[in-house]
C-alpha cells in the first residue's frame, strides 16, 4: 500500500531559523515541533510556525524531494515560502480543518 507524504518548511519567524523535514502524518508532525517534540534542532532553535508544506501521493515521493531540497541555498527555500506565502502566516490552522 502507498503511503501518502508531506515535504514541510518550520520556522523560528519572518526570515527566521528553517527546519526541513518529511512526514507522513502532517498535523502530528507540527504539533511536535510547536510543542518542543519535532527534533532537537527545532526546539533549540525555535521552529514552531509551519509556513510551507507540499503533499506526495507516495511517502518516498516526499523524501525524494525533502532530500533534493536539503541541497538547496537559503534563498531559494525562501523563495518558495514567499511564493504561497508571504506574509510568513502559520499554516497550522490551515492543517486542521
Amino acid at each position: 500500500m502507498i503511503k501518502p507524504g508531506y515535504v514541510y518548511l518550520m520556522a523560528s519567524g519572518q526570515n527566521g531559523t528553517l527546519y526541513l523535514g518529511v512526514t507522513s502524518d502532517l498535523v502530528q508532525r507540527v504539533w511536535q515541533h510547536r510543542n518542543g517534540f519535532g527534533s532537537a534542532f527545532s526546539a533549540k532553535y525555535g521552529c514552531r510556525f509551519l509556513v510551507w508544506f507540499e503533499a506526495h501521493d507516495d511517502i518516498q515521493e516526499a523524501r525524494q524531494r525533502e532530500l533534493r531540497m536539503k541541497k538547496w541555498e537559503r534563498a531559494w527555500k525562501l523563495r518558495l515560502i514567499e511564493e504561497s506565502n508571504p506574509k510568513w502566516r502559520d499554516l497550522f490552522e490551515n492543517i486542521l480543518s
